[in-house]
């Protein structure tokens, strides 16, 4: 992430603090803001006064405007088109996971409710996207990239299910 800043769209005042307690913890280093309702983020985006984020970390069930909503208006503006969007959710419903890859989500990322496999699960979704765009500089230099765009973290007891 070029501008180390994750923009969350987060409605759960519970979710919003677990979120800043376990990035604040891994990832010190990266900037936070939080949108707490989904017809704030394409206002947020379109704001020239500041920086459009590289990540944008995505609730799916919010009340008003949902998060497929979201995801859709954010991927028809092809100047959002480079923001990686994470869908991170309780929901484990696959085709709802489908329907937000189909959407142009680049990952769907279960929200464990345990706060130590929450905090390892962001861990590991910043950790992964930051090396991806560190990867995509590389491509055509002769270092290889890697093809892989969708993770679904399942939840735990489930066997793997990476699309």
């Amino acid at each position: 992430m070029s501008d180390e800043l994750i923009l969350v769209v987060e409605d759960s005042d519970e979710d919003v603090e677990a979120i800043e307690r376990a990035v604040g913890r891994s990832h010190p280093d990266v900037r936070l803001e939080f949108v707490r309702r989904g017809d704030a983020v394409l206002p947020r985006l379109a704001d020239p006064a500041v920086p459009l984020p590289d990540l944008l970390l995505l609730d799916l069930n919010m009340p008003g405007e949902s998060g497929l909503t979201i995801l859709i208006g954010v991927r028809a503006v092809p100047a959002y088109r480079a923001i990686t969007v994470v869908v991170f959710t309780s929901s484990t419903d696959s085709a709802e996971a489908d329907r937000c890859y189909a959407a142009g989500a680049d990952s769907y990322v279960y929200k464990p409710i345990n706060f130590a496999l929450f905090q390892t699960v962001l861990r590991g979704t910043i950790d992964y996207w930051r090396s991806r765009t560190t990867s995509a500089l590389y491509e055509g230099s002769g270092e290889a990239a890697g093809n892989v765009s969708q993770i679904v973290v399942p939840p735990p007891g489930v066997e793997s299910a990476q699309a």
